[in-house]
């Protein structure tokens, strides 16, 4: 089958899992993968191959990257010391478990040990995808863990590798590549993303906008592999440092263009893998001799297993090594209780780069395989089937056994960034409207607007509205019973001039807004920065924003 049919072919998949999935009440990537399990079937379909290469280069950049810039900064900070832990020392310790009881049942050592390799990270694609029914914290930092420990799971696969294929490493080799990997990845992405960020601040329209963020990472993926370090490390840096530089280069236009088009096509990869991982279970398993397929199979169930325990253990080991180490009252705050360890134990879920790791394993140099080579394939894919067809289902069931503590700083901060935005708003109105030459009468009419919807936001907090229009009124200069008693009729004090016509005082309102809104965004950077606001809440004001700005100066034209 040629190229254009199966790619029409994983576009019908993706479309119907997409259409089914609600439907059947159940996870569509779970659902991608049994359709995928089912076109293996399919004779004609029998020969379509999963490249290694085409996961982690063209695959894998897109996802990340976007993956990266919806990631909380503010998240990463806070949990840094556990997010680090579990994206080095736990791979390490998860891999050579795993390598462990995988030699115990028959597999020779050098295979088990990129065996381990493969499956100790999870999936940033399958966590991004199965993850959204956990708490948001517990989320944020699986999501940040699966962005950054592939660094670690590579530099073990390539000295598994190396002694499967008689090379000899000395601790200080490994120190070196492990350095290499991490070190020279971050530099990349730093690099890469500083370059990004002084490109776009010289282009202006929506389109070369977008096409530069494309490009990115991309790019720090190639320089990642040409010095032989992290190219998804190096993906995730350039994204974070384009998440924090973003608001002070990218228009509102180029914005809506990025949020409509990347979760689209980020969609539409994460669809096309998990369909491609089913089509590549049914090939895998037609590799292997049907008198081993009851070996391999309790091999894998045992690898599986190996790595729910190590995970669990580590993380309990962990908090209880912090507990005794620091004992400050914000680290108490931060500790994870034993049923949200069951939790996070639950959704480390593995995929695509896991079987594109362990479809990368060489030939030697005679021509021979690596021994195992097709154990270790059969192994990963199997796990891999197990994390997504059993830990997936499980996942929603585990989280309401948890019973963890209700999340709802995002609507607390929400309110929050609301209220703050809108109220810098009244308070600049009489400064921008003088340095716009704005008229009396449109600059009471946009005072008006805002009192009305500060009352709204003071509304769902359940405060008093007149308290704080009283303090609005003093900053901006209004006689107090004037303009509590404004606020109250939902009008304002509106001195009767004449101004022109009504295209004229139409066209001072519009750029009076623009101001306006031009002075929110820097309240909400500020609340951002400072860590006032997630980034996720953060996000969503700011496209409200951008609609807003959209609709006052029009659509941006293409070309």
């Amino acid at each position: 089958m040629g190229g254009l049919e199966i790619t029409v072919l994983l576009g019908a998949a993706v479309l119907v899992g997409a259409l089914l999935a609600p439907r059947l009440r159940i996870a569509t990537p779970l659902l991608l993968v049994i359709l995928g399990l089912l076109l293996g079937f399919v004779p004609q379909l029998r020969g379509v191959e999963l490249p290694p290469e085409t996961v982690l280069l063209l695959f894998l950049p897109v996802i990340l990257f976007w993956e990266s810039l919806t990631t909380s900064l503010r998240s990463i900070k806070r949990d840094f010391r556990g997010i680090v832990l579990m994206s080095t020392l736990l791979v390490v310790a998860s891999a050579f478990a795993v390598a462990g009881i995988a030699h115990a049942l028959g597999v020779p050592w050098e295979a088990a040990l990129i065996l381990g390799a493969a499956v100790a990270p999870p999936d940033a694609t399958a966590v991004a995808a199965l993850g959204r029914s956990l708490p948001r914290r517990n989320f944020m930092i699986l999501k940040a863990e699966s962005l950054t420990n592939d660094g670690t799971a590579l530099v073990i696969y390539a000295i598994a590798v190396g002694l499967a294929i008689g090379g000899d490493y000395t601790p200080w080799s490994i120190t070196g590549m492990v350095l290499l990997s991490y070190g020279g990845g971050i530099l990349a992405g730093i690099v890469v993303g500083g370059l990004a960020y002084l490109l776009m601040r010289r282009l202006t329209t929506a389109l070369t906008l977008n096409i530069a963020l494309l490009l990115t990472p991309f790019t720090a993926f190639l320089v990642a592999e040409l010095i032989h370090a992290s190219g998804v490390l190096a993906v995730v840096v350039a994204g974070l440092i384009l998440t924090y530089l973003s608001p002070r280069v990218t228009t509102a236009a180029s914005r809506r263009q990025t949020e409509a088009v990347w979760p689209l096509g980020s969609y539409l990869l994460n669809g096309a893998l998990f369909v491609l991982i089913g089509l590549e279970v049914q090939a895998v398993v037609r590799t292997i001799d049907l008198a081993d397929v009851g070996w391999l199979t309790l091999v894998t169930v045992a690898v599986w297993v190996v790595l729910l325990i190590v995970r669990f253990t580590f993380q309990t080991s962990t908090v209880m090594l912090i507990r005794m180490l620091d004992r400050r009252p914000s680290q108490r705050g931060r500790r994870m209780s034993h049923r949200a360890r069951v939790v996070s134990t639950v959704a480390g879920f593995r995929g695509a780069v896991s079987l594109a790791i362990a479809l990368s394993i060489p030939l030697a140099t005679d021509g021979a395989d690596i021994p195992a080579r097709d154990e270790v394939i059969f192994v990963t894919a199997g796990v891999i089937l197990l994390t997504l067809l059993v830990q997936g289902p499980l996942l929603p069931a585990v989280v309401r056994w948890a019973r963890l503590p209700v999340d709802t700083s995002a609507d607390d901060e929400m309110r929050l960034a609301e209220r703050s935005i809108t109220g810098a708003a009244l308070v600049h109105v009489e400064e921008l409207a003088a340095g716009e030459g704005i008229s009396e009468e449109v600059r009471e009419r946009l005072k008006r607007d805002y009192y009305e919807h500060l009352e709204l936001a003071n509304a769902r907090v359940q405060e008093h509205v007149d308290h704080e229009i009283e303090a609005l009124d003093a900053m901006i200069g209004v006689p107090d019973d004037e303009g509590a008693e404004a606020a109250r009729e939902g009008g304002s004090v509106i001195v009767a001039t004449d101004t022109g016509s009504p295209l004229a005082r139409n066209e001072e309102y519009t750029r009076l807004r623009l101001a306006v809104l031009g002075r929110k965004r820097e309240v909400l950077v500020r609340l951002t920065r400072d860590g006032s606001i997630d980034d996720a809440v953060a996000r969503r004001i700011q496209a409200r924003l951008d609609v807003e700005e959209i609709r006052l100066s029009g659509i941006e034209p293409i070309e």
